[in-house]
């Protein structure tokens, strides 16, 4: 199965390596789409199917945590994984976004390997 996902940082950059990341990984893709904010990636996921999220948590407009809570008051979107890929990783912010349902997390840097290992984590814990 391929699947939809959508990539939210606000750093074009880091979208392009994690986007390298999933092609090095392995992963099946069906289309990839990109946001620089969560206010940009609320409005992809009204637009379109997305099979997953990897969300930084730092970013202006509206920030990982912001972007959780409205997808998860959504039903449209409320059931879509959410993986988080940040270098941020406080034991609170953390235990935050976990109590919203993010499925899970990934710091950076990471390799391709850790990328598809935790995508397959959230992916496999989504679909069974």
């Amino acid at each position: 199965m391929a699947y939809n996902i959508l990539v939210v940082d606000d750093s074009e950059t880091m979208r392009a390596v994690i986007a390298k990341s999933i092609g090095l990984a392995g992963v099946a893709l069906g289309s990839l789409f990109q946001a620089a904010n969560g206010a940009e990636g609320i409005e992809v996921l009204r637009r379109e199917w997305v099979d997953l999220v990897l969300a930084d948590i730092n970013m202006p407009v509206l920030n990982g945590v912001g972007m959780v809570t409205q997808m998860k008051a959504d039903p449209g979107m409320g059931d879509i994984p959410v993986l988080i890929v940040s270098s941020e990783g406080s034991a609170t912010r953390l235990q935050a976004l976990k109590d919203q349902g993010v499925k899970g997390f990934l710091r950076k840097p990471f390799t391709p390997e850790e990328l598809k290992k935790a995508m397959e984590s959230v992916l496999g814990a989504h679909h069974e």
